[in-house]
């Protein structure tokens, strides 16, 4: 895969707050987004989902935050584990289950 090494979060919080202070210097957002992306080496969508992030940590837009999106990362993570978990122990339960039926009694 050819994937390209990350902006560093100085970096990401640098080029958003340029776009933010310039934007008055700029006839719209998006030039503004292409004008400091050009600079820093990366797309302009690329910046522009940056800004997008920022905003929603920050509560200007409404939407999920990058906390929130975490968490429930962790969240489908353990229940994924924990289903594993519970399959195996329910496997497990059915052939001791077994076993004991083919168990001769003892007379």
């Amino acid at each position: 895969m050819n994937k390209r090494p990350g902006y560093s979060p100085e970096v990401r919080e640098r080029a958003v707050r340029m776009v933010l202070t310039g934007e008055h210097e700029h006839r719209s957002r998006w030039a503004a987004v292409q004008s400091v992306a050009a600079k820093i080496g990366c797309t302009p969508q690329t910046l522009l989902t940056w800004i997008n992030k920022m905003e929603v940590d920050s509560g200007i837009k409404p939407g999920v935050t990058s906390d929130q999106a975490a968490r429930m990362k962790e969240l489908e993570r353990e229940n994924r584990e924990l289903k594993r978990a519970n399959e195996i122990l329910r496997k497990a339960s059915a052939f001791f289950a077994q076993a004991e039926l083919d168990r001769k009694p003892k007379f």
